[in-house]
């Protein structure tokens, strides 16, 4: 199969806030009232999660429907850890990036326990997003 590439634009708007263009939709991130924010939409990295609460959601469906699986909803509670002191740049010694990220599923479907779990992997393992955190992408940054 060929290679696709998506895309997306972005620009900073006043304060803290992040307007980027994602294809017929606008994605606006920004930073709490606390961090010089004006909270107008999630962080960055709150918008991680959602990325992969959004993933996950949408590959449980592909899968289901190949399976003939009646998937009647699916629960996401994620969260992940990071140290500030890294974002900040306050400890070079110190990960900007996330320490460990979790997703709790609660999948509605006539499927025993194990049946569950083993539909929870097969997500976890085509899920492009997870597969991003999980083995890391090449980014390539270039002064426009």
């Amino acid at each position: 199969m060929a290679i696709k590439t998506i895309s997306a634009k972005g620009e900073m708007n006043a304060g803290m806030s992040i307007e980027v263009q994602c294809g017929n939709h606008r994605l606006v991130m920004d930073q709490p009232k606390n961090a010089a924010g004006q909270d107008l939409g999630p962080t960055p990295l709150e918008a991680i999660l959602a990325a992969v609460a959004g993933c996950f959601g949408t590959i449980g469906r592909f899968i289901a429907h190949q399976k003939k699986i009646e998937l009647r909803s699916m629960r996401f509670e994620v969260e992940a850890d990071y140290d500030p002191a890294g974002l900040l740049g306050r400890d070079p010694d110190v990960r900007p990036g996330f320490q460990e990220l979790r997703i709790k599923v609660e999948i509605d479907a006539d499927l025993s326990r194990e049946e569950k779990q083993a539909l929870l992997e097969q997500i976890e393992k085509c899920c492009p997003v997870a597969d991003n955190l999980t083995y890391g992408t090449r980014l390539v940054s270039v002064l426009a």
